[in-house]
């Protein structure tokens, strides 16, 4: 179990003024005074991008924003990429994808399952997530947190003969991994047509991971998408594999997020794993999700 470290008491930001406040976590920072209903001045933008470098989790108190500000603030840190599961898209916007429980005339109305295991959003890809953004909706009264694992003090923590193990390894990541299990426990998952399978053929990235902006080493491997280690045999490539799944989630590693309306959490794939808790299902929860894409690993 987890620990759950709590942010500072919140106060509302003096004179609309952005302030930044480091949660007493592993990771993450608050973010109070964001208003995105008008310009954002570049120094803001930039301490923002300085404080999701330096903490990898941000949290946006009380943000009350459209779906078309949500994208254009993400638009500022890249490129925004889409998800293969179109079906879950916000209507007229294709950009967001709505992560949710919810079913209506008998239908799901967004991915209801994300975030089921711990994974860095899109490793799949040629071009991996730099980071996302999840806005929250509609919140359950109970459950629904979101726990995220800082994935530089995963590296740095390794035993060292384990780091010289894993230094140079490469590993496989496949979006199908767990599709078809995910889809026994979710039959309304919906299965793939051949031109979705086309877009998420397996790729390889490198296990120990240096982050293109602050050059900082960080484990990428997670239990979702990594299926094997390149060059090992496949009982040696699991056994590592597991022992670097529990390594890389262990509990001083955690910040878990309790959810409060209006939040919006912007984190970084590069740096952290991430894993939905889950609430109950009678429980309505719904959030929209920009996905940001960022460059090949190395």
């Amino acid at each position: 179990m987890s620990a759950v470290f709590a942010p500072t008491p919140a106060r509302s930001a003096a004179s609309g003024r952005l302030e930044i406040r480091p949660l007493n976590a592993p990771l993450g920072a608050e973010v109070l005074g964001l208003d995105l209903s008008r310009p954002l001045a570049d120094d803001d933008f930039q301490r923002i991008h300085r404080a999701h470098l330096d903490h990898h989790v941000l949290v946006f108190r009380d943000l009350q924003i459209t779906p078309q500000q949500q994208i254009d603030f993400s638009r500022r840190f890249g490129p925004l990429q889409i998800h293969v599961l179109r079906q879950f898209q916000l209507a007229g916007h294709p950009e967001i994808l709505v992560v949710s429980n919810i079913k209506e005339n008998g239908q799901p109305i967004g991915l209801g399952d994300a975030g089921h295991y711990w994974h860095s959003d899109l490793s799949y890809k040629e071009l991996p997530s730099l980071g996302s953004m999840l806005h929250a909706q509609e919140l359950p009264s109970e459950g629904g947190d979101t726990l995220f694992a800082n994935q530089h003090l995963a590296w740095e923590r390794l035993p060292e003969a384990l780091k010289e193990r894993v230094a140079g390894l490469r590993a496989e990541h496949h979006y199908l991994a767990k599709y078809a299990e995910l889809q026994q426990r979710n039959p309304w998952r919906p299965n793939l047509t051949p031109e979705q399978i086309a877009e998420v053929k397996p790729v390889v990235h490198p296990v120990v991971r240096t982050h293109p902006e602050t050059g900082r080493k960080a484990l990428f491997v997670s239990e979702h998408f990594t299926t094997r280690i390149v060059g090992l045999p496949e009982d040696e490539s699991r056994a590592l594999l597991d022992e670097l799944f529990k390594l890389t989630t262990l509990p001083e590693l955690i910040y878990r997020h309790v959810w409060q309306p209006h939040d919006m959490v912007f984190w970084d794939n590069r740096s952290v794993t991430h894993l939905a808790a889950g609430c109950p299902d009678h429980l309505r929860r719904r959030l929209n999700r920009t996905t940001i894409e960022g460059t090949a690993p190395f």
